[in-house]
């Protein structure tokens, strides 16, 4: 295919070949992003005493991309020696900080150099890696010089943590090639003694791999040929890959019934019952009632699959016991109660209303649910939480004998034990009631915990901790199995429901997932959902570490955080548009015998790491509010066109921005009382968040209306292969191809990030 074109406002072309054109055309100024090494090392580096640890403004740790290759680099000073802990976060905003748990490292004699790749989001540095670049003659053709060892356009990235094997993916053009592996940026070190020599017949991906323990070096091809018969070969969809899902917090979307607003609590205060609608950290008075109210604006906006925060019972408070110092369980993630709708939200007939009334719409409905931790009932007597290792504090049986519990994950049989001696700290509760605060009832005991303290989000600690202080299920022990799988069994009997997301998945051992996930689609398939979808959430954007729980964990999908990063740079950042095809060449790592990237569900901002509106407004400081709309839009649409599952997060369609994550993307669309949300700047609209915000003439919702229209009337932008075509070095053009082979369309999905038209030719 061979076509140049001049891009504008999007247009629909006919002929023999179909070809469906849209680009989200504006005049941004592209913008530079900063990023800073921010860890528990930069008060040991002496130019940066003054910054002190995990400064993530620092100057001095700041990192550069000196040779405009893509990737930032920056190096230490000598470190006394000590194991430290970093990550790489934009200057000024945690919010977008890699990855997401802190990397430890050990600082020896030699200076630490560290490499970060934003889009991808490859994080590397020389005390843990090995660093590799593919070097040859094919360098130039990526940009940057040929046989240059400093070009990092060609690094190769870890394709495991803590494996030995690096990787490299380029797609070059036809022709003649060399190349070898050089070590540590310089020709000191370099594999194998001769150039590596192979020849192209048209455009192919190649893979560059290089393993740092035995020096071996490999590459291998692929892409496709004319004629290959292969291009559009059926392949495993999922039918979600057809839904368009909105992902909404209840307790901020709509009070349909302001008698369940403090719970059934009538006689206590904020600290009791978690309502204070002035304060972003407590119930707001949303519920399912006014959830179910709005099905009509949902369904005019394109939904067909809604995923709601989980909404059984919580513990209303936790925290010091004053107001500033606590917050409410609005959220859902600090349930205690596994079977009974929370108070604030309703009960289990309105549930049963909610989801009647959706699933008659054609709407699916997922819950959101927790098997790693339940609320903070579970306390220690020795009245402090820092983690204890399993080396210094292994667990023992009842009768004080040592043993792991690696042993028995996965089977049927596990020591007998006792709260008294078996876990590093002795579990007790604060308040009487607190004994039997849990239901199921098996949820009191406390040998059925890890008991370990909080997590630190590293090591052992990330299976083991408390994550947030939260109580960590030992979900080694088959009792906990059991019991988490009957709970979502009996779920799925009494509601109907179509598909759960499953919170913190990396925080629980494999052999829970193993048993879990079967059970349940078995059980789903009984009540007659053959087609139940299991989605988990994996934080981290490395596809050669999340995919992992697809292919050899039985996962059916995940949240895509990886996208999230790339289409922000794309759409916000105006990033260079090879990103783009960089991000998407990591699908192969999803494909396996009953999966792959297609089924992956897209995100743009979330409720944890902030909203898509305030990464645009934070990346582009003082834009016009046309540049502001355009790119919303274009972040937008690539996420609908793109392969995988799209995701709207509640409040985008409305212009929401905020101050960053967690609270402060977690907006009401109901009138809000908070100020810190009603003095945000919304995107396309004079409103703001003290205003109800369910405005159906809002630029932004009708252009989300018109894509998922768009997406309706074509198979192929649901379900058809992506083949990428066209990007550029730097802001531009960005192309893929999505072909059904049942319709037989190709379909030409083309993107603008730049400040002019561009023209294109492949």
């Amino acid at each position: 295919m061979r076509k140049t074109t001049t891009f504008n406002w999007g247009r629909l072309l006919g002929g023999c070949l179909v070809i469906f054109s849209l680009v989200l055309f504006f005049n941004p100024t592209a913008a530079q992003t900063t990023w800073v090494v921010a860890g528990s090392f930069q008060s040991e580096l002496p130019v940066s005493a003054t910054c002190g640890n995990w400064n993530n403004t620092c100057l001095e740790t700041t990192m550069e991309d000196t040779n405009g290759d893509g990737v930032f680099r920056l190096e230490g000073e000598n470190l006394p020696p000590a194991v430290y802990e970093y990550k790489i976060v934009e200057s000024g905003n945690w919010d977008n900080a890699y990855p997401a748990d802190n990397i430890p490292f050990s600082a020896g004699e030699n200076p630490v150099r560290w490499y970060f790749q934003p889009g991808p989001n490859n994080v590397a540095d020389n005390a843990n890696q090995c660093i590799a670049t593919a070097v040859g003659n094919f360098q130039s053709q990526l940009g940057g010089a040929d046989w240059a060892p400093d070009n990092l356009r060609s690094m190769l990235w870890q394709e495991n943590p803590g494996g030995d094997w690096y990787a490299f993916t380029a797609t070059l053009p036809a022709g003649s090639w060399e190349y070898k592996v050089a070590r540590d940026e310089v020709w000191t070190e370099s594999y194998p003694d001769n150039n590596v020599a192979f020849s192209l017949g048209s455009e192919t991906a190649v893979t560059f791999r290089y393993n740092c323990a035995t020096n071996e070096v490999q590459h291998s091809t692929g892409g496709l040929e004319p004629g290959d018969a292969d291009l559009v070969r059926s392949s495993l969809r999922t039918d979600l890959a057809n839904e368009l899902f909105y992902f909404v917090l209840p307790d901020r979307f709509e009070d349909g019934d302001p008698g369940n607003n403090t719970g059934g609590d009538f006689s206590g205060g904020p600290l009791d019952h978690g309502y204070l609608p002035t304060d972003k950290g407590y119930y707001h008075g949303g519920d399912l009632a006014g959830l179910q109210s709005k099905l009509d604006y949902l369904e005019n906006l394109g939904v067909t699959a809604i995923w709601m925060t989980p909404q059984f019972t919580n513990r209303p408070v936790q925290g010091d016991g004053t107001i500033a110092g606590s917050s409410a369980g609005y959220h859902g993630y600090w349930q205690i109660d596994y079977t009974q709708i929370d108070p604030h939200f309703g009960d289990n007939d309105a549930m049963q209303a909610f989801i009647a009334d959706a699933q008659g719409r054609g709407m699916k409905v997922f819950f959101d649910i927790v098997i790693n931790h339940t609320g903070d009932i579970v306390t220690y007597d020795e009245g402090i939480f820092t983690y204890r290792n399993k080396t210094d504090f292994p667990y023992r049986d009842a009768n004080g004998t040592i043993f792991d519990d690696r042993d028995y994950a996965g089977g049927d049989t596990f020591p007998p034990l006792d709260p008294a001696v078996s876990f590093p700290y002795t579990p007790t509760f604060a308040e009487p009631a607190d004994a039997n605060a849990k239901n199921p009832a098996w949820l009191n005991n406390p040998i059925y915990y890890h008991n370990r303290g909080n997590s630190t989000f590293s090591g052992e600690s990330s299976l083991y901790g408390d994550f947030f202080g939260l109580d960590d299920l030992f979900t080694e022990h088959p009792d906990v199995v059991d019991g988490m799988i009957q709970i979502h069994k009996d779920m799925i009997t009494e509601f109907g429901i179509d598909g759960f997301r499953v919170d913190t998945v990396k925080h629980v051992n494999d052999e829970l997932w193993q048993a879990f996930v079967p059970e349940i689609q078995a059980h789903a398939a009984a009540q007659g959902k053959d087609d139940f979808f299991i989605f988990g959430e994996v934080f981290s954007g490395d596809p050669a570490y999340t995919s992992r729980f697809t292919t050899e964990l039985p996962f059916p999908s995940l949240l895509d955080f990886g996208f999230d990063g790339a289409a922000s740079n794309f759409a916000a950042r105006s990033q260079p548009t090879d990103q783009m095809r960089d991000f998407f060449d990591g699908d192969d790592y999803y494909t396996d015998a009953d999966s792959n990237a297609y089924a992956l569900v897209k995100f743009i901002g979330n409720h944890d790491i902030g909203r898509f509106g305030y990464v645009i407004d934070s990346s582009n400081p003082g834009a016009a509010d046309a540049e502001r709309v355009a790119r919303f839009e274009l972040g937008v649409a690539l996420s609908y066109f793109s392969r995988g599952i799209p995701l709207l997060y509640y409040g985008d369609e409305q212009g929401f921005t905020g101050d960053g994550g967690d609270k402060d993307a977690r907006q009401d669309m109901m009138p809000s009382q908070v100020p810190s949300y009603n003095d945000d700047d919304l995107i396309g609209t004079n409103a703001t968040t003290a205003d109800a915000n369910f405005d159906q003439t809002h630029t932004l919702y009708q252009t989300f209306s018109d894509l998922s229209q768009i997406r309706d009337a074509h198979q192929a932008l649901r379900q058809g292969v992506q083949i990428h075509r066209y990007s550029e070095s730097g802001a531009g053009i960005y192309a893929f191809s999505r072909i059904d082979p049942v319709e037989r369309v190709e379909y030409l999905v083309v993107f603008n990030n730049s400040e002019s038209a561009g023209t294109a030719e492949f």
